[in-house]
């Protein structure tokens, strides 16, 4: 959720990126001409942080007990709804205790699987210009300050063209105006949920899952940057995350993406260990990421013209990669869901060459019965890995790297090895754990 503040200094507009988000936008707006646009949007002017309340949508359906989704077969039937008991789940939006049984539990397997966590400090509230040392320190490989990647953390899809369409922070109130969109439109997407949300929204959830899209782990509180908690805090919020939406969906994901994308390698060390693989977004340099901005509208730090320049400059800087790209967007606030549906949306659709709008998953090359550890049929622990080389140029793989099978960034590129190859590595990705 970094605001990226637009810039009139070059062409396209290259917006700044990991700003804090109370950073006000305050350059001057520049028109953007879009292919095409929602007949039925709210007017551009009108989406902002003091725009009124839109009545709440609800769900044309809910899915009864024992349903099951037509897009995995085999996966397990729907739990209930009245399963699901706020009380028997950690105080909302805040970062769970860590002396829980449950949470012990979740220590303990940790440190079975035999993985190393590295003997990393958590970075101080503050970002990058508040923790100098641990930004320059280029071993962390922290994602926030400079981009690192590490082989095993997806920020692309393979194939030229493609998006891995994805919205985090929900589900929220006007998550049901997007998926009757995408539904409309014959759109996936990939959804990263914060436990918290799967609490007070489980139809929504379940919505989501028989709809045909990925669910994705996003934290349980979204409270705070993941480096800046210990060991047993980020367990903590992943477990219960795991834990809620397994007891609303009956499947638990394989997959997580870092609130505000701050991760490093004692993150990813505890992620992959819990059976979480890192999804990011696409990041072209060490200061410019795929990032529309939209979260901001609501606080006040970004307009909606600004949010639409950025995906002006996105699109222009997309066209350029040889791999397909990953934006991150949300749907916890009415103005993101407002903006996608009406404006950037509808003008994806409308580009030449067509854009191929797919859930992570699906742009990797795999079915959704790969995205959750009980429905993916590689049900043995793969072979050991490591995290793999470091990238801190785009932090991207690339398909036309000059160092063998790194690309630009140094980051191994699945795109340049042999498809045996590349079909193994998926499905260690894909896998239930992953040793390091």
């Amino acid at each position: 959720m970094n605001a990226q503040t637009p810039s009139s200094s070059s062409s396209p507009l290259a917006p700044s990126s990991l700003l804090s988000s109370s950073s006000v936008q305050s350059l001057p707006v520049i028109s953007v001409s879009l292919l095409s646009t929602n007949p039925t949007a709210v007017p551009l002017s009108q989406i902002a942080a003091t725009e009124a309340s839109s009545p709440t949508p609800t769900l044309a359906s809910t899915p009864p007990a024992g349903a099951t989704p037509s897009s995995i077969p085999g996966a397990p039937g729907l739990p209930s709804l009245s399963s699901i008991i706020p009380a028997n789940y950690p105080k909302l939006d805040v970062v769970p205790p860590t002396d829980s049984a449950e949470v012990q539990q979740w220590i303990a397997e940790v440190q079975s699987t035999g993985i190393q966590i590295p003997n990393i400090s958590p970075t101080q509230p503050g970002g990058c210009p508040n923790n100098t040392q641990a930004a320059a320190d280029t071993s962390r490989c922290w994602w926030t300050c400079g981009g690192c990647v590490r082989t095993t953390d997806i920020a692309d899809c393979p194939t030229q063209n493609t998006w891995g369409l994805t919205y985090d922070d929900g589900p929220a109130y006007y998550t049901p105006n997007l998926l009757n969109y995408l539904d409309q439109n014959n759109l996936k997407s990939t959804f990263f949920v914060i436990g918290s949300r799967a609490v007070s929204f489980p139809a929504i959830l379940q919505s989501e899952y028989l709809g045909a899209h990925q669910l994705s782990v996003h934290t349980w509180s979204h409270s705070a940057p993941l480096t800046t908690l210990t060991n047993e805090q980020v367990i903590a919020e992943l477990g219960w995350t795991k834990k809620v939406m397994k007891a609303v969906t009956g499947v638990t994901p394989n997959t997580m993406r870092p609130p505000f994308g701050d991760i490093d390698d004692r993150v990813r060390a505890i992620s992959l260990a819990m059976g979480l693989t890192p999804i990011m977004w696409t990041r072209i340099s060490a200061t410019q990421t795929f990032d529309t901005g939209d979260y901001n509208i609501h606080g006040g730090s970004i307009t909606s013209e600004g949010v639409m320049q950025n995906w002006y400059w996105i699109m222009g800087n997309a066209s350029k990669l040889s791999t397909g790209f990953i934006v991150l967007e949300h749907d916890l606030f009415q103005q993101s869901v407002e903006i996608a549906t009406g404006y950037i949306l509808p003008d994806a659709l409308a580009r030449t060459p067509k854009l191929t709008l797919q859930p992570v998953i699906t742009c990797l090359g795999m079915t959704l019965a790969d995205a959750y550890i009980e429905t993916n049929d590689n049900k043995t622990n793969p072979p050991p890995a490591t995290l793999g080389p470091t990238g801190t140029s785009s932090g991207r793989p690339s398909s036309t790297g000059t160092n063998g099978n790194t690309g630009q960034s140094g980051a191994l590129s699945l795109h340049s090895l042999p498809d045996a190859v590349v079909l193994g590595l998926l499905s260690l990705i894909a896998g239930s754990a992953v040793l390091l």
